[in-house]
Parts: C-alpha cells; structure tokens; sequence
C-alpha cells in the first residue's frame, strides 16, 4: 500500500500531513514495497469453519453466477480463510453465510449480546451488513427482531412518522421568491438609532438587501 498525499489549502493550523507530502524511502519506518500485496482488513466475528463441501460446491456454481458475482469472482474478490469464506468490497470485507446455524449466530451476536446493546432494528442491520451476508438476510433478520419480546415493547415507534419531503420549485423570475430575516442586537446606528436589520435575499438571482430598522417593528410595520 501506498500513502498518495493531496494537496489542499494551506492554512496555518494545519499539521505537517496537510502540508507536505511524507516520502515512502526505505529508511522510513512506514515504508511499504511497490510490489507488496496489500492486506485485507477484516473485523468480523470468527465463529466457526465451513466445511470443504461448501466451497466445492461454491467452485461448482460457478457457471451458474449473476454477471456482477462472475465479475466479483474474476477479480479476485472472494477469499477463502480459515475454512471461512470472505467476499471483499472497496472499503468492506464480509463473511459469505449459507447454514442456517452460522445464521442464527450471527443474528444473536448482532442482536442480543450486551456489546451492541438493544438498539433500533435500522442500527442492527447497519452492524450486519458490515460483517456478514446471506440470502434474504434483510428478511430473516427482521423476521428475527420482530420475534424479540425486548425490542417490541421497547423500541416501538409511539408519534407519528416523519411526513414527506416537500421540494420548492425553483423561481423563474427575479423577486418570484423572497427570504427573509433579521438580525438583531445590533449597536444604535444612524439618526433614528436603528438596532436592527432586515435581510432579504432574492431565490433566482441571490441578492440580498439590508434595511435597517427599529427593534419595535412589528409584522404589520413590516409589511408596510
């Protein structure tokens, strides 16, 4: 592996990372060979071996893969270690599941152990999609959740449901459409001793305007 450095903004409380690039010599404690194979991180739970039926049986169906699983394949982007079976991603790398055992242990490690807490059914996917993978895994785990005494009476939704995104059409014209606001505690200015201003900026062109004004302004002296 190889530390490129990018070069940004330089600023003065920046570090010594931000500002020059460190060189990869030999003489470094961190250097790394051109020509070295990187490693695979891997932080996942250990549980158990797969049998070497399964991986022959994985070789075999080879020939019977979806397009993106061939082109995984091709790339080299499954890895078979410690009898585990690994697929790995650009930044992920997790295990391949197939008995119903290894499962249910994966879903009990993820779910009902005091590591991880008894937390949302969201957050716990989270914390499996990052670790493991299975055929309807999605399915199976919220059928699991759903079976949870605990997280039926705890993690149940009581309000209502955030509503929809509302999209604001975009203005055509200038002054179509207008915000507004003010800013206030300001030190008296002018003759009138004006405490306060009036920012209005234009959506289409995004020109503001400044108008000074009293801090006793109400909503109809603003109107007017």
């Amino acid at each position: 592996m190889t530390i490129v450095h990018k070069y940004g903004n330089i600023h003065k409380n920046a570090d010594g990372l931000n500002k020059w690039e460190l060189p990869n010599t030999p003489e470094k404690t961190s250097h790394v060979p051109e020509n070295a194979e990187p490693q695979i991180p891997i932080e996942v739970i250990n549980i158990t071996k797969l049998g070497t039926e399964f991986s022959e049986e994985v070789r075999e169906s080879y020939n019977y893969l979806d397009d993106i699983w061939r082109i995984s394949y091709d790339n080299g982007r499954f890895h078979l270690l410690v009898g585990i079976l690994y697929h790995m991603s650009k930044h992920t790398c997790i295990m391949v599941l197939h008995s119903i055992m290894l499962i249910d242990t994966i879903s009990i490690e993820c779910h009902d152990t005091i590591y991880y807490g008894n937390l949302s059914e969201e957050r716990k996917m989270e914390r499996i999609k990052t670790c493991a993978w299975w055929k309807c895994w999605r399915k199976d785990f919220i059928r699991y959740c759903h079976s949870c005494d605990r997280c039926q009476k705890a993690n149940k939704a009581t309000g209502k449901r955030f509503g929809f995104i509302i999209h604001i059409q975009k203005p055509s014209t200038p002054w179509e459409v207008v915000h507004m606001d003010w800013v206030a505690a300001l030190p008296p200015g002018c003759e009138r001793s004006y405490n306060e201003c009036i920012v209005i900026v234009d959506r289409y062109r995004k020109t503001p305007i400044f108008l000074p004004c009293p801090k006793y302004f109400t909503a109809m002296d603003t109107a007017l």
